[in-house]
């Protein structure tokens, strides 16, 4: 029988979760609960518990999550070690907690199931591309997510959300929910612009996707800028993707 995968989209101010069949139907509205915080991993896991217990029977899990995460491992990871989330004091217990934690290997034992944890933007990228050139995704959320794919293979993780801009912050900062809501929609954009103009010569992609729940708050006469090469998508391929990127390797 087809597998049904418990899809969950991590973000730094909600959990957003679905089950899907292999051809990426849902087969449930998906559901949503507030980011907890203090999170610590155990206290993510149970979440997860909450959001499944809402949903249909399901054979395997896919979680992704934001930050640097290496073969289901937690390198590093934003807003979790953080009090009470973005922006707030880092919390050196939770720190401690996630630094090195291995999320893929509790997932699947906590629901006795295959589970396959990635960056939250590989995930989401998953859903989107087709395959062909190099193709960058960003996400626009709390603050930016970033994956290539290279001929549909996805490329190693590195957080372009920490890089440098304009010499005195970063990406993640510059571009990211705190900012939007103190500039206001159309100053906020003309930074996205500005973001996609300083780094097409960095990449040279074939097709740039963006997407992300703040994606829909860019304006349509800075969308008329970006180019033929970039294309605004769905914040549901962040559910999406959780069937995808069980292949996106094979």
């Amino acid at each position: 029988m087809e597998p049904m995968t418990l899809s969950i989209d991590c973000g730094g101010l909600g959990l957003k979760a679905s089950v899907l069949d292999s051809a990426g139907t849902l087969h449930a509205q998906p559901i949503s609960i507030p980011t907890p915080y203090p999170l610590s991993p155990q206290r993510l896991i149970e979440a997860f518990t909450e959001l499944s217990s809402a949903l249909p029977k399901f054979d395997r899990v896919t979680v992704g999550m934001p930050g640097m995460i290496r073969h289901g491992v937690v390198v590093y990871t934003p807003h979790y070690i953080n009090t009470r989330g973005p922006r707030t004091k880092v919390e050196p217990a939770l720190q401690d907690a996630w630094r090195g934690f291995d999320m893929q290997t509790a997932v699947a034992e906590h629901f006795d199931k295959p589970a396959l944890v990635l960056n939250d933007a590989e995930v989401h990228g998953a859903g989107l591309v087709i395959g062909s050139g190099l193709e960058v995704v960003f996400t626009l959320g709390t603050g930016l997510g970033f994956s290539v794919f290279d001929g549909g293979k996805l490329a190693p993780h590195f957080e372009l959300s920490h890089a440098p801009v304009r010499r005195s912050t970063s990406y993640d900062t510059w571009i990211g929910e705190h900012e939007r809501r103190r500039l206001g929609d159309l100053f906020w954009s003309r930074r996205i612009r500005a973001m996609v103009e300083d780094l097409r010569p960095v990449f040279w992609w074939d097709r740039l996707y963006i997407g992300g729940g703040n994606s829909r708050r860019i304006r349509s006469e800075v969308l008329e800028q970006l180019g033929d090469d970039v294309v605004i998508v769905s914040n549901t391929a962040g559910i999406l993707g959780g069937v995808r990127a069980w292949n996106l390797n094979n």
